[in-house]
């Protein structure tokens, strides 16, 4: 039989490669001309692709390397499995019940194990003997294509129950499962050839389970030093136990909850647990009579508007006068906003923020004064000001929100002494499955999806070219100063992707297919797919989300 071949363009070469080929082979090819390893396929701009598929037609190739955002989370992906799998290695599948992968702590993930094993150190330490003998072995990581009712069956079989109650809800009808030697599981996304790919990681006991930690996606040979941030891991943890005792851990739960209990109830439970924990941070600030300013950060779409808000009415109760103030005023004029390494505007960088008319400002108001204080107008990207002073008396506390807060330089010239920090962050709790975890980055990109084309006129398609920007603003200006906060709040709900997917979803559809936001688009898509969505008529009028999706008590 003639063989048959087909041509690929790759970059500015153009080669014929015999049809059924894998995109492995055609990757190793090319792999000196890339400044890290080869992880996907993109072809035809349009289509990523495993490098165990085949070529079955002409086509463009563009390869995805470990350093690229999506070859970087496969890298993350796999390294899961090959975990979870190097678990019952050690443990016995007879002996471990479940290996639940919960939040990010230090560039890696914290974990925990249930089974009639003892996590200490010794049995860390096999394991990570057995993860890096089958990185040696390089097992391939196979997929296969089964029935949702046959993955539902062979999920409750392994006793992987959130994925059993995850595809009850799952109106496709073929399940991707991936294979490593004898051992399946589900994964949401892509996974590297085999587990050869796997070499870099390191595991740490840390609290009551352990942190597999993973290579920053700049430098992805290179394993950083284990540097947990315990403020945040344990609002993390708290907020993990908050959903475990609501019994919504999962998506699967929450569909349960959605189709079979009162969501009106679930969705007021949620709000009253949100305002009982602004209640106790209200209730420490007037502890501490000496406060003027209180200093409210966190990154993008984490809700830090309506929170000042909904302090500002707590502290109204302890006998104080809040004024809230919104450092987004004080961004310089559109034409003078610094731009960053993408030539875009840099919205996130301490200079996009007049800093001297900010503490001018504020330094007038401790002192007294009466201030006319500027409004930021997003849409024409300039600043007017409030026709009614503003003026502090006895009893008065300026709440300030922004993304810079936490940074000494913003305030630089205000006493420290008179300040009260709070990190804010909408750190998603619920995970896919215990295997599966939503980022909290993926939380706030759909919280600000939804957000700008409401409030700003902003397309789905230019709010996915900016959030690269917004990240890196966000590792440079916020993250570093986030453990300088005396308290810590967690604006995420439980139930806000049900009611997210309604509004975001539209917006998603509308990305055009040739553009470079098409497979983030695509992305975000397919991840609704596992949700039931629910209407936003319980959602009450104060709650963070309504910054979000409108119809709030509060100006935003």
């Amino acid at each position: 039989m003639e063989k048959e071949f087909c041509t690929v363009q790759t970059g500015d070469k153009v080669k014929c490669y015999e049809r059924g080929i894998a995109y492995k082979k055609i990757a190793e090819e090319f792999q000196e001309e890339y400044p890290a390893k080869i992880v996907l396929a993109l072809v035809d701009g349009t289509r990523l692709q495993e490098l165990n598929k085949r070529l079955k037609q002409d086509c463009k190739i563009e390869f995805v390397t470990v350093k690229d955002p999506i070859g970087y989370e496969t890298y993350r992906r796999s390294l899961c499995f090959m975990l979870v799998k190097a678990v019952h290695d050690v443990g016995g599948h007879d002996k471990i019940r479940n290996v639940k992968i919960h939040f990010s702590v230090s560039n890696g993930y914290y974990c925990t194990i249930d089974g009639d094993v003892v996590l200490d150190q010794k049995f860390l330490d096999q394991i990570d003997a057995r993860m890096h003998e089958l990185a040696e072995a390089q097992i391939p990581i196979e997929k296969r294509s089964v029935h949702t009712s046959d993955a539902v069956e062979l999920f409750g079989r392994h006793g992987m129950y959130d994925k059993e109650r995850l595809f009850g809800y799952r109106r496709v009808s073929k399940v991707n499962i991936y294979r490593m030697n004898e051992f399946e599981d589900y994964y949401y996304g892509y996974m590297v050839p085999d587990s050869g790919y796997l070499k870099n990681f390191a595991l740490h006991l840390y609290d009551e389970g352990f942190v597999l930690q993973m290579p920053f996606r700049k430098e992805p040979d290179v394993v950083p030093a284990f540097e947990p941030r315990e403020k945040l891991f344990q609002v993390l943890k708290s907020s993990v136990q908050w959903g475990d005792l609501q019994n919504i851990e999962t998506v699967g739960a929450l569909n349960d909850m959605v189709t079979k209990y009162d969501m009106r109830e679930i969705v007021l439970v949620q709000e009253a647990y949100q305002e009982r924990q602004i209640a106790q941070i209200a209730a420490q600030i007037a502890a501490k009579p000496e406060t003027k300013l209180v200093m409210i950060a966190g990154p993008s779409s984490s809700g830090k508007t309506t929170f000042s808000h909904r302090l500002s009415i707590q502290l109204r109760t302890q006998g104080m006068r809040p004024h809230p103030i919104a450092v987004d005023n004080y961004f310089v004029d559109r034409e003078k906003t610094p731009r960053d390494e993408d030539d875009n505007y840099n919205f996130e960088c301490l200079e996009a923020i007049d800093i001297e008319q900010f503490n001018k400002d504020m330094q007038a108001l401790l002192a007294g004064e009466a201030v006319h204080l500027p409004i930021f107008d997003f849409k024409k990207g300039s600043r007017s000001y409030d026709t009614t002073p503003t003026q502090l008396k006895e009893q008065d506390i300026l709440v300030i929100e922004g993304i810079h807060c936490l940074n000494p330089e913003l305030s630089r010239q205000l006493s420290s002494d008179r300040k009260f920090k709070i990190y804010i962050s909408a750190l998603t709790q619920l995970n896919i499955d215990e295997h599966n975890r939503i980022p909290s980055t993926d939380g706030r990109l759909i919280r600000r999806l939804v957000r700008d084309a409401r409030t700003r006129g902003t397309s789905a398609q230019k709010t996915l070219a900016m959030w690269s920007s917004v990240r890196r603003g966000e590792e440079e200006n916020i993250f570093p100063y986030q453990e300088e906060a005396d308290v810590m709040f967690n604006s995420s709900l439980l139930y806000e992707l049900a009611v997210l997917k309604q509004y975001v979803e539209p917006l998603l559809f509308g990305v055009e297919k040739d553009s470079p936001e098409y497979l983030e688009a695509k992305r975000l898509l397919k991840f609704f797919d596992y949700f039931i969505g629910i209407g936003s008529d319980y959602v009450p009028a104060n709650s963070l989300l309504r910054e979000f999706i409108g119809g709030g008590c509060f100006p935003v």
